[in-house]
């Protein structure tokens, strides 16, 4: 049987107090009790239909990880403030003083830098390893390793994790596989090919429009229940509350992300033909010269194409400014990080979203610095956007 998450979120009705198509906003950050007793109760655990403080948890927040369940295929989920207020708590819930992580040698900066320089500091350490190599993460495995994490595609080169194998290598060791699916909401569903806990972050494709920061995780109602635990919760006692009008914005974006996506990997592929057929090296795995296009067919929820996310390199960082300026100058879109947006954003990661990798590293990972990351925009007319960034690469004779 076919999976199509986005059907699951079609069917996921909620009424508003009044009977509103849209859930209520609840702008309070405390909740009233009807006796002592029901409050103390709602400190030692969850009361479906309870809500004690926002903190813990709002009704349209829970309403909003509801919706999120669905999409990625697990029991339950929780928002929160950023995509690295997913990350941090997520990891921090199930890592203690002495543990390990193993992690893809190429990911987000961000995370990159929360797990080399910050995580430390609470004696949590990682080892990378090139995550393609099943070989490697077992070798990387020890007595102190509780966490594999990766991304389902690689920030920034789209390489694509063998989830189902990885998922085998982590619970034949009792691990945890943590997977940041921000690159590829809908395309592929980790939870279903036996990651353990799914995080993303909304700002990017899930939102869609570039209005909000915020993130969330996707697991087991027994590890959401550890993470909003009053006591020793991660996410109630770091507080990376997701704002409840934000909430509402992004449930209702949610709905059009199916959409979205289809459009949005339509024109991607578009450009990434075009783009190879020319002689630049492209980096997609919707193309057939990608090393994982094989896997990914097979592995992914058919309907939504192969995401809207291209890199391609231009041979040197001097190079790629000069392009990526004259790109903005024509209107193929701007020269900004993050992704997921309507509108085409470009930049150069190794200056950027990944400057936080050392450039020794970034070497070793392949990222070298002529290389753009695109997120391409949901436009009308594909051909004549490309006509523009043809246009580009003919003015820094680049064709």
């Amino acid at each position: 049987m076919v999976y199509d998450p986005s059907s699951d979120i079609q069917d996921y009705l909620i009424f508003g107090e009044f009977g509103g198509v849209n859930p209520s906003i609840t702008d309070s950050s405390t909740f009233t009790f009807l006796s002592p007793e029901k409050m103390q109760e709602a400190f030692e655990h969850e009361m479906e239909g309870c809500f004690l403080y926002s903190r813990h948890w709002n009704p349209i927040n829970k309403v909003l990880a509801g919706a999120l369940s669905r999409l990625e295929g697990s029991e339950d989920g929780l928002v929160t403030a950023s995509g690295m207020a997913a990350i941090s708590a997520a990891l921090m819930q199930l890592c203690g003083q002495g543990d390990e992580i193993i992690a893809h040698r190429t990911i987000y900066g961000g995370t990159w830098a929360l797990l080399k320089n910050f995580l430390p500091r609470f004696g949590i350490t990682v080892r990378y390893v090139n995550i393609l190599d099943l070989e490697a993460v077992k070798a990387a495995i020890t007595t102190h390793t509780k966490v594999i994490y990766c991304e389902s595609m690689s920030n920034p080169l789209l390489e694509v994790a063998d989830l189902p194998s990885l998922s085998r290598i982590a619970d034949q060791h009792a691990l945890k596989l943590v997977v940041d699916n921000t690159f590829s909401p809908l395309l592929i569903s980790p939870a279903k090919l036996g990651a353990h806990v799914v995080v993303n972050s909304l700002t990017k494709f899930i939102n869609g429009t570039s209005d909000c920061v915020a993130g969330n995780i996707c697991s087991s109602h027994d590890f959401i229940a550890q993470l909003t635990d009053v006591n020793a919760g991660a996410s109630m006692l770091l507080g990376p509350v997701l704002d409840s009008f934000r909430a509402a914005s992004i449930l209702k974006n949610l709905h059009t992300l199916h959409i979205r996506m289809q459009k949005h990997s339509i024109n991607t592929k578009y450009l990434a033909e075009r783009l190879e057929a020319r002689g630049i090296k492209v980096y997609y795995p919707g193309l057939p010269s990608h090393p994982q296009h094989d896997f990914l067919t097979q592995i992914m929820n058919p309907g939504f194409g192969y995401g809207g996310m291209i890199a391609f390199d231009v041979g040197d960082a001097q190079t790629a400014n000069r392009l990526m300026a004259e790109m903005q100058k024509e209107n193929v879109g701007y020269l900004a990080v993050s992704l997921g947006y309507f509108k085409t954003l470009f930049s150069a990661p190794s200056q950027s979203t990944s400057s936080e990798i050392p450039a020794d590293e970034q070497k070793a990972a392949g990222l070298r610095g002529g290389l753009i990351r695109m997120s391409v925009g949901i436009d009308n007319d594909m051909e004549r956007s490309y006509k523009r960034i043809e246009k580009c690469f003919q003015t820094l004779k680049l064709f």
